[in-house]
């Protein structure tokens, strides 16, 4: 049967991660914990038989699959349509902030109103249709293969209920750490979720320096 293995990783920590900041398809570079993720990232997939590595073109994800790409000679291809949501005007800001300057606007998005779009962005139909359409170009493309793709949250969640058969408006029950792995399996038929949120290459302890 024609299948392809897809290991998923969202990209580091950001300083906007940390602060509860939208970035959406702003271009922030990763924090010295997210480039501390990117290493452990590495030490998790190292031993993985992996055809490809590809990532959205901002630098936070690109950054984070680079060590791994450069561990293992493989080029990291850029892929705009694996960008995190777009949204618009609302970048930049927090959600209490948004709450705070309209509130019909954060009652929509909290809703998870699937066609509501900020000024300038994109509605969650809109994303899933993007992401779900580049995540199956990948895996047509390498079938009988393993490939790594590293994304953003938003990505990550539309996957996640491409994978389980969950609807766009469903309450999310999940989390999407930053670095932590996820995999899936894609045949022409289907894609299934088979783990999420593996994140024992980031535990603290893993992430002090190593004395012995």
């Amino acid at each position: 049967m024609d299948m392809t293995r897809l290991i998923v990783v969202r990209h580091g920590e950001t300083d906007w991660n940390a602060a509860a900041r939208i970035q959406g398809h702003e271009d922030i570079g990763l924090n010295a914990r997210g480039l501390q993720q990117a290493q452990r990232v590495v030490e998790a997939l190292a031993e993985e038989p992996l055809a490809a590595i590809y990532s959205s073109d901002l630098q936070r994800a690109h950054h984070t699959a680079l060590p791994l790409a450069q561990r293992l000679g493989l080029p990291v291809r850029l892929e705009p349509a694996l960008r995190e949501r777009h949204f618009g005007v609302l970048q930049g800001q927090t959600f209490e902030e948004v709450a705070q300057r309209d509130p019909e606007q954060a009652r929509r998005w909290r809703q998870r109103d699937p066609l509501w779009q900020p000024d300038g962005g994109e509605s969650l139909v809109a994303l899933r249709e993007r992401v779900v359409q580049a995540l199956f170009a990948v895996a047509r493309s390498h079938v009988g293969e393993q490939v790594l793709l590293v994304t953003h949250g938003g990505v990550l969640d539309a996957w996640h209920r491409a994978g389980t058969g969950l609807d766009t408006q469903a309450p999310r029950t999940w989390t999407t750490s930053n670095a932590a792995i996820h995999r899936f399996l894609w045949t022409p038929d289907a894609l299934t979720l088979l783990s999420w949120g593996d994140e024992r290459h980031l535990l603290e302890a893993s992430l002090d320096e190593r004395t012995g």
